[in-house]
């Protein structure tokens, strides 16, 4: 799968499948899967101590989740530019802009290519009001990080391509912003007001 005998980085949606894969592929030699749907710095220390524990064959580690926090990817910068002898790395996740620049760099990256579905979601841009902006932002509050940002993707698909919305600045700025806040983990709630208040504005500066 990589060329690297490090192992790599793969993009993809069915991260367990591929962890299977893996598995297989490499057998009779160990894997050893930590899949995860945050992956924290907790994990990255288990993942450095199962590094450390010596083989005599290649032994590969796979890390599969659907973000990884800053903490975690920076304790494992340095194992993942110098790996104990036998050891290879592969990390799985469904996007590529999960993993910070400098982990990038260490691993050869493979992205699956994939068309991403999205469902028409119970909100009405181009006729927003603030009834429908907070019953909106109420109902998807409590949502994990790889949610949100997904949530948030899945608004602007709907923006351009759904209701066929011809964006200002401001409005494509306000998706931009919301992502990079969801990664600094703000609260859902803010962004979402922060993003369709760009919306609710444009309906007012209609009438």
């Amino acid at each position: 799968m990589f060329e690297n005998e490090r192992g790599g980085i793969l993009i993809t949606a069915n991260m367990e499948e591929r962890a299977r894969e893996i598995e297989e592929s490499r057998h009779p030699l160990r894997c050893i899967t930590f899949m995860r749907d945050d992956f924290k710095i907790e994990d990255a220390k288990e993942v450095i101590a199962e590094a450390y524990r010596s083989e005599e064959n290649t032994k590969t580690l796979i890390l599969g989740a659907k973000s990884f926090t800053v903490p975690a990817q920076n304790a494992l910068l340095k194992i993942l530019e110098e790996p104990p002898r036998n050891i290879a790395f592969i990390l799985l996740a469904p996007n590529k802009s999960t993993f910070l620049p400098t982990v990038r760099s260490r691993l050869s990256l493979k992205q699956e290519h994939q068309k991403t579905t999205y469902e028409t979601l119970p909100i009405t841009l181009k006729n927003l009001d603030l009834s429908g902006l907070f019953a909106f932002v109420k109902e998807h509050d409590r949502f994990k990080k790889h949610e949100a940002k997904a949530l948030v993707e899945q608004l602007m698909h709907q923006a351009i391509h759904i209701e066929k919305l011809s964006l200002t600045t401001a409005q494509l700025e306000g998706f931009e912003k919301a992502l990079r806040l969801i990664e600094l983990n703000s609260r859902l709630q803010s962004v979402l007001v922060m993003v369709l208040m760009n919306f609710l504005k444009e309906v007012k500066r209609g009438r």
